[in-house]
């Protein structure tokens, strides 16, 4: 692109030439702004060492075959940024940036004209070609190692993924026409971010449903709207927990939960689950908990559903307690036989509940809508933290949400995916059944979206995961779930998110595959 051979080119012009030939450059990036780039990176990798002089702007220009101007331009851009300064009558120098930023932190400066990362000449740097850019380790705060152990691309959608729906199903062209409709009027109330804890009609629509199908005592300025059931378990332990504070965790435990709780800096408290669901014990009872998470209607991840006697209970230590308990209603909409269980929340006369559930399950995941129903006296804290922390918005897709709702689609759309989940849920017992040993059990709860398929106490479940994973199968090993360390041993695996076909194939590899581990 520039012509090197009319002129003996300083080395500086030679190394911004070359750096100007490179194809890292945007075609449409202004010949000033290539030019500034150029130097700037030359400044940073230190091969223009701190003291070099640039040649003049009418040198520069010739060099490169570019206007003077464009070169005047990239100069003053430089040094106003500070990577050069200019003597009168002397002319342009690379500043000494090491400098700088040992000044800043109140140390020796490196000495002008001497290169900062190798104490030698300007010309050595340059003739090196070499970088002195030196990568650091990253020092993360202990929540960030906490959030960055999080199982990221594990938990990929692929068939039996457990707690996934099958979202190919959702009704796109009505969704499209509801909200089409919601554009077409141009509200721009619905363009703010949403200052009452979520758009008013959505949060009726919420009120209604849940008193008549969970039995939820609830009043319309009780439901806050959020981003989801990660965003509404952030928002409790925020609000009512301090760092240190104990809160008590299903063992095992939904592993969102347990982050949530990690990167605020709370102390679990792993509480046995067995068939009637959270089983205190007197060395529970001795503990003070500031927060208690349950799912009482379909614990995750083994399905039990906890006793009225146990509700009570629970209820009961609340309030000796001072506690608050996190009643997370994840999959509600889905059971198979008979009406859904009642909630927990519908139980309390203390106000000590705070119910939770999620949109992302029954709909499609991206929605990212969810809701907190909160007791009378948090109202004012927790509508003014929503706003005031997150800024949640979205208020078209909530007005789209609402007239779904209200029109009677949301009623229809469950009850067809009810039906269908249904259908494969069994067909995935029918091909484990087939196969599986004796000694092998598959749990019986009629609801959700995953079967347990419970193994042997000899059985590793985390290798038999990771080798139905070779098949691409995404089960999930039922003992990573636990806090302590006498754990059950078992495989998630879920239905939602399968069609009959891939059931049937992957169902039928599945089964043979955990056959022949317990038989080794």
């Amino acid at each position: 692109m520039f012509d090197r051979t009319t002129f003996q080119m300083s080395p500086t012009s030679d190394l911004l030439a070359a750096a100007l030939a490179q194809s890292g450059f945007h075609p449409r990036l202004p010949q000033q702004r290539r030019l500034y780039e150029a130097a700037k990176a030359a400044i940073h990798q230190q091969r223009l060492g701190a003291g070099s002089k640039l040649p003049s702007s009418r040198d520069l220009a010739r060099d490169l075959g570019i206007a003077r101007n464009t070169v005047i331009a990239a100069f003053e851009q430089l040094a106003a940024e500070g990577y050069v300064v200019s003597a009168k009558g002397s002319g342009t120098y690379v500043a000494d940036l090491q400098a700088h930023s040992a000044s800043m932190r109140g140390v020796g400066a490196v000495p002008q004209g001497r290169s900062a990362a190798r104490g030698g000449s300007t010309h050595g740097a340059m003739a090196s070609g070499a970088t002195a850019t030196i990568a650091r380790p990253v020092r993360l705060s202990r929540r960030g190692q906490e959030l960055s152990a999080a199982a990221g691309p594990q938990f990929e959608i692929q068939p039996f993924a457990p707690g996934e729906p099958d979202f190919s199903s959702f009704p796109f062209k009505l969704w499209q026409r509801l909200q089409n409709r919601i554009w077409r009027e141009a509200r721009n109330d619905l363009l703010d971010y949403g200052q009452s804890g979520g758009h008013l009609p959505l949060r009726q629509a919420i009120t209604e449903y849940l008193r008549i199908s969970r039995s939820v005592k609830v009043e319309v300025d009780q439901v806050l709207i959020t981003a989801g059931t990660q965003q509404s378990l952030d928002l409790c332990a925020q609000l009512l927990a301090d760092a240190g504070d104990t809160a008590w965790v299903e063992d095992p435990c939904y592993w969102g939960a347990r982050r949530v709780f990690n990167a605020r800096e709370l102390k679990l408290r792993p509480i046995t689950v067995d068939s009637d669901g959270m089983a205190l014990d007197e060395t529970d009872l001795a503990t003070k908990p500031r927060l208690i998470y349950v799912t009482p209607s379909h614990q995750y991840p083994t399905g039990a559903v906890m006793s009225l006697a146990r509700r009570r209970d629970l209820l009961d230590v609340a309030v000796r307690k001072d506690a608050w308990i996190l009643e997370d209603d994840y999959d509600s909409e889905f059971r198979y036989t008979g009406r859904p269980l009642a909630a927990l929340q519908g139980l309390d006369t203390d106000d000590r509940v705070l119910y939770m559930g999620t949109f992302s399950k029954v709909l499609y995941p991206g929605i990212k809508v969810g809701y907190l129903v909160v007791p009378p006296a948090l109202i004012p804290a927790f509508r003014s933290a929503l706003y005031d922390l997150q800024r949640p918005g979205q208020l078209t897709v909530q007005a789209t949400l609402a007239d779904f709702i209200t029109l009677g689609h949301f009623t229809t759309h469950v009850r067809k995916i009810r039906q269908t989940y249904g259908a494969r849920r069994e067909l995935l017992r029918h091909m484990l059944a087939q196969q599986l040993p004796l000694n092998v059990s598959i749990s019986k709860e009629e609801s959700g979206l995953h079967l347990v398929v419970e193994l042997p106490d000899s059985v590793d479940d985390v290798a038999l995961a990771q080798r139905a994973a070779t098949l691409g199968i995404s089960v999930k090993a039922l003992s990573t779930y636990y806090l302590k360390p006498q754990v059950r041993r078992g495989l998630l695996v879920g239905y939602a998110y399968c069609t009959p076909e891939q059931i049937t194939d992957y169902g039928r590899q599945l089964g043979a595959l955990i056959a022949a581990e317990v038989a080794a």
